[in-house]
């Protein structure tokens, strides 16, 4: 008996000869390239430089950048809302007469206005978590934006302070949206060795907002008619127009593209985003054919894609990390450090200076990032930067409780001094955790359940926000609790317990892809040995829908080149 070259045949113990398939050996090729292709463009990202990731992607750089400075819009509205309960015009058209003959806007209105924002994030991250995958991130950014500058009219023509809650529930819809999908887009139009720079980019805009905010109130503080908080208000408008016109010239997410099957279009939006010259050998296929793999690895691995999924299996954990990093940017002392202005002023210090100084710590979250992305590129982790971070802001917290201690008599210099130490607070606070945290939340979660993920971990964020904002007022107002300075007791050992839990639980997604982190995550590899511990994603078969339609795409390559060597 002869058989054909190349085909062995395998004779079963209870049978005839059998010959290997014909579909199945042409499937086993295909998927075979599938793999080889996936594993050249993974190799190619870890021996990326960062100069070489700017060099190759300045494009998707840009348009990241571009896309993140939606952010700037909540930071500009949080940092004119706390400073409008200072202004007489302010109190007067929306507050009520006090006994001493001054108009104040009630507390349980400054409550209300305060947490209105952060109840209309919540329903806008829910939302965020099925429309911009269903949808796509730019038709989904596109929106907001136009829904920012309707709901910006609210705020302008505000009556009462009925309508400035309505306005700040329906604008924090879209802020919502923002906080979220910025992170995403960046981390997924970019390599690793760019991605930590990029996703962090977004607490700069945070600082950015502030910075403009604090700048316009100060330059209101002069007048004393309707337009000192009226004109602030209209400058929000100067957001979305340009930011309109650039999403809509901006590229889709490829990662995003590749998970409905629309692999020729996630080619194209991948090329759109990087800058092809001849010190490279980027191959767009390659890349494409790594996040095909990925993909169909996740889908190996997650159930499904619902919220639920984000808390069964493997994604339970990383749903548990991404929400705790997140929450314990809030539970570090970040709501007792907001209140330096404060004790600057009673340390007596005018508030046109003492408005400075919140100027300068706003600055300081600016530089923070740039400080961070420094100590990134010299090799520190994610995991080191925050773990470390916390211990300096632990030590800060402790001296700002020890500083209670000091005799009544120097009250005036305790006040300065506690100020000035929660301005260096604020300094680590920027250079570690309010800076990383993004860069940790983009990376530890699955990209088929990144946008859920990260929605959970926000939304708790906004939770433990609420209830510190809630909180700090009562431990610092003298009519109150008065703890004063022996707050920061209180939040040292907050934060020590957030250092026992990074340490054991935040593993160190530094330089790894997208996929072995995702096979990290499923042999329950501890957080301390996840930057030492070798993986090999190519080891293991997979199949699913989105390979399948990349083989299909493969066969019509295969065929077109065939048809035109002919």
């Amino acid at each position: 008996m002869s058989f054909s070259r190349g085909h062995e045949a395998v004779e079963p113990a209870d049978g005839p000869l059998h010959f290997p398939d014909e579909d199945h050996l042409k499937q086993s090729k295909s998927m075979n390239e599938v793999t080889r292709n996936a594993k050249m463009a993974t190799d190619k990202e870890h021996k990326m430089t960062l100069l070489q990731g700017i060099r190759l992607y300045p494009k998707a750089v840009a348009w990241s950048l571009l896309i993140s400075t939606c952010i700037c819009m909540e930071g500009y509205d949080v940092c004119l809302l706390s400073n409008f309960y200072g202004f007489p015009p302010f109190n007067q058209k929306y507050g009520q007469l006090a006994p001493d003959g001054s108009y104040q806007v009630p507390a349980r209105w400054q409550a209300g206005l305060s947490n209105g924002a952060n109840v209309g994030e919540i329903i806008g991250l829910f939302i965020n978590g099925w429309v911009s995958e269903r949808f796509g991130y730019r038709y989904t950014v596109i929106t907001c934006l136009t829904l920012i500058i309707a709901f910006t009219a609210i705020f302008f023509t505000a009556q009462n302070v009925v309508s400035l809650l309505v306005a700040e529930i329906l604008c924090g819809i879209p802020w919502g949206v923002f906080q979220t999908l910025t992170i995403t887009y960046a981390s997924e139009v970019c390599p690793v060795a760019l991605r930590g720079y990029l996703t962090t980019y977004v607490n700069f805009c945070w600082g950015l907002g502030q910075v403009i905010g604090i700048g316009v109130i100060k330059s209101m503080l002069g007048r004393d008619d309707e337009w000192s908080y009226r004109i602030p208000y209209a400058l929000q408008w100067m957001w979305p127009v340009p930011l309109l016109i650039g999403v809509a010239l901006a590229p889709e997410s490829p990662w995003w593209l590749v998970r409905k099957g629309r692999i020729e279009d996630a080619k194209k939006s991948l090329l759109r985003l990087t800058s092809l010259n001849k010190e490279t050998d980027f191959n767009a296929d390659e890349t494409v054919a790594m996040m095909v793999h990925t993909t169909a690895l996740e889908e190996k691995i997650t159930k499904g894609a619902s919220y639920l999924d984000c808390f069964r299996g493997t994604d339970r954990r990383r749903t548990e990390i991404v929400c705790m990093v997140w929450a314990i940017q809030n539970l570090s002392g970040n709501s007792f450090s907001g209140y330096s202005t404060y004790f600057l002023e009673q340390a007596g210090l005018a508030p046109i200076k003492a408005y400075s100084f919140a100027l300068g710590q706003y600055g300081i979250n600016m530089a923070g990032v740039f400080g961070a992305w420094a100590l990134m590129s010299l090799g520190f982790g994610r995991r080191s930067l925050y773990l470390y971070g916390l211990c300096g802001l632990c030590c800060m917290l402790f001296i700002l409780g020890f500083l209670g201690l000091v005799p009544a008599a120097h009250k005036k210099e305790s006040s300065l001094a506690t100020g000035s130490i929660m301005l260096v607070w604020a300094m680590f606070y920027q250079l570690s955790v309010g800076t990383v945290c993004y860069s940790l939340v983009a990376e530890l979660s699955t990209r088929r359940l990144q946008i859920k993920t990260v929605v959970l971990g926000r939304n708790l964020y906004n939770i433990v926000g609420i209830i510190c904002s809630v909180l700090t007022p009562y431990m610092l107002n003298p009519t109150a609790w008065n703890w004063s300075n022996f707050t920061g007791f209180f939040w040292a050992g907050i934060c020590f317990l957030c250092i026992v839990y990074t340490y054991f639980r935040v593993p160190e997604p530094q330089g790894r892809s997208f996929a072995e982190l995702d096979l990290l995550f499923e042999r329950g590899v501890s957080a301390r040995k996840f930057a030492t511990t070798d993986v090999d994603v190519f080891d293991t078969t997979v199949r699913g829908s989105v390979v399948e339609l990349y083989e299909e795409k493969l066969g019509t390559t295969h065929s077109e080149k065939t048809t035109g060597a002919q």
